[in-house]
Parts: C-alpha cells; structure tokens; sequence
C-alpha cells in the first residue's frame, strides 16, 4: 500500500438469516429518466413500519452501486465506492422509514458511476439487502433482502460519456497529499502491517480447518477453499508494505464519509480512504466475537481492491448478515473475509 503517498419494524425478526428466509416485505421497482436516469420505487409491502439504514443502499446519496448492469454478455464496470460501515452508534440521519403500505422514491444517473458511452442497449438490475432497526433505536437489527425488476434500455454513449466525464473529474479536483496527522500515520501504518498478519493466518486456518471454513463460507470443499486461500494470500500480499500498492488517505477525497462510515474504497481507482471515525470510534483490534476494530477494517478495505478481489458489500455488515448470504456471495463479500479473520484473533 502506497501509504508513504497519502498516509492516507420488522422488530419480532430475530436476525438478518430469519429474515432471508422469509418473503421480502419490499418490492422494489426501477424505471429509465431521460437517457441514464434511474428511478428507484421502494415499496414496503409487509405489514408493519421499516426503518431502513440509508447509507450505502439504494436510497443513499453517496456513490455506491445501486445496480448492476450488463452491455451485451459483458458486465459493465463499476466506477464508485465501497464502504464499511459502524454496526452501532448510528445517527437518526442515516435511516428512513417506509410506513407499511408505502412507497418511497429515489432517483439517480446510471452513467455517472458506470461507463455507458458504448451507446446502445444494456440492461439493469437492482439487488440486494435494506438493513433495518426497531422504531426508537439506531441499532440495526437484521436486514431485508430485494430483487428489482430487470430494466432494458437503449442508452446515448455520447451523452452518458458527458455525464461520467464531468462527475469523475470533479471527483478529482481534490487534492490528494499526504494528509494524515502523525496519530493516523502511526494508526493506519500499523493497521496495514497487522492486516498482513490477519490474512495470512486466515489463509493456513481456512486451508485447514473444515468446520471454520463452513462457518463463513457455506462450504469447505476445494473450490471454496482455493478461493478463500487465494483471496486472504492476496490480501497478506497487498498489506504487505507501507510504502507500495494502493494509496491510504486519511482525509474524504471522494466526499463519501457519511455518518457511519469507517472507511471506503474506490476500486476503480485502486485507493482506500478511513474516515474520522475509524480513528475516533474504532480499537486497533478487539477481542469481542465479530465486533469491528482498525485492523479487520483495513483487511475488509483491501478485499474489494479489483488487484486483490473485487469484493461486493451487498448492502450489509456483520455476522448475522453473512450468514443470511448464500455460499457464492460469501465468496465475494468483503465482510465474510474480515469477520473470519477477526473471530481468529477473537478466539471465537
């Protein structure tokens, strides 16, 4: 890491692998404005009020992957952030309610975080999970997964190239220095080190331990086990060094620390920025079973580097949330991998 550059209700659901198993309460529609708008219709179906954690959803402002599009056979590539996020401790901001029976909306350009100046069809889908609290509380409680609509549209490359253009570059009108305070420098450099301890224990245990493997990733037959192995040997690789690989900024240079917010990575652009509270809220580790601390946030940060595995979030954290995820998206879930290493330093 090239830290020497930048260092830098559904309340009666008992937990987020309950509520997977039911039938989602949201139906959530998207719909085309204009030439790469999108209008997302969230709709709570059930009975009862959801009070639904907005940061790094659908209904978020901040630039996450709200769908998932495809041009031809070919997946269209992301070019926006992903977060880790606080389990606790959260604002009353960073949620919204859906009342039972209603519909709220949010609406977003597509070509801002995807490349669409190809021009022509695509086809879009939204998918993932809403995690929720109680009525009261800030204190998420389980998640509710959804599945959009897949939309087909015929889009204007010409037009959609503006748009990316112009939202990238202001992107990149901020500065990016070596803006970490000697604390942070001291924080970060040590996480990254300790990083590369985490992952390479968590590579020799899932390269033998069965039942742990199965635990986390549903499965500990070859295949899985290749992928984990390969993905924490990586991960050690990449926090191997503080003074080469991806860029560490202490300071928001992709505005995207919103309350709640630990840290985020930007794949695209292979860098990785903590926020305030990373340093403010958060140990350097914890012996707390699947609790978060800076060092399993730096190993959750690196996995969705695209060098070391591209790792989705899909709108959750924690392990009631992991276990709700089936076995193929636990292989490509940033959170599986850092809770499986921290429960190893944890002794769970």
């Amino acid at each position: 890491m090239k830290f020497a550059a930048a260092v830098s209700a559904l309340a009666t659901m008992a937990s987020a692998a309950a509520v997977a198993k039911q039938a989602s309460p949201l139906d959530v529609k998207i719909e085309m404005v204009g030439n790469s708008g999108v209008k997302a219709t969230v709709t709570n179906t059930g009975s009862e009020d959801l009070k639904i954690f907005k940061t790094g959803s659908i209904l978020d402002k901040t630039p996450t992957e709200k769908v998932k599009i495809t041009q031809g056979k070919s997946r269209v590539a992301f070019n926006g952030v992903r977060l880790r996020v606080m389990k606790s401790g959260l604002q009353e901001s960073s949620f919204q309610v859906i009342p039972a029976g209603k519909t709220i909306e949010h609406t977003f350009d597509a070509a801002e975080l995807h490349d669409l100046s190809a021009g022509g069809a695509v086809s879009m889908v939204s998918k993932g999970a809403l995690q929720y609290a109680k009525a009261g509380s800030t204190q998420i409680i389980g998640s509710v997964p959804y599945s959009s609509n897949l939309l087909s549209a015929t889009v204007d490359g010409v037009a959609a190239s503006k748009i990316f253009k112009a939202y990238h570059a202001k992107a990149k009108r901020q500065a990016v220095q070596d803006d970490c305070s000697s604390s942070q420098a001291s924080a970060t450099s040590e996480a990254i080190n300790t990083c590369a301890e985490l992952a390479a224990e968590a590579a020799s245990v899932a390269e033998s331990d069965d039942d742990k493997l199965a635990e986390y990733f549903k499965n500990a037959d070859s295949s899985t086990r290749s992928t984990v192995v390969s993905v924490f040997n990586a991960a050690a690789s990449e926090c191997g060094s503080t003074s080469s690989g991806a860029p560490y900024y202490c300071s928001d240079v992709y505005d995207a620390c919103e309350p709640g917010v630990i840290a985020y990575t930007l794949p695209s652009e292979e860098y990785m920025v903590n926020c305030p509270i990373f340093f403010s809220d958060l140990s350097p580790a914890s012996s707390s079973c699947h609790d978060q601390d800076q060092w399993s946030t730096v190993l959750h940060e690196t996995t969705h580097l695209l060098s070391v595995a591209g790792t989705d979030d899909y709108g959750g954290y924690g392990y009631d949330f992991v276990q709700s995820l089936s076995s193929e998206e636990n292989l490509s879930h940033a959170d599986t991998y850092a809770l499986f290493a921290q429960s190893l330093y944890a002794g769970c």
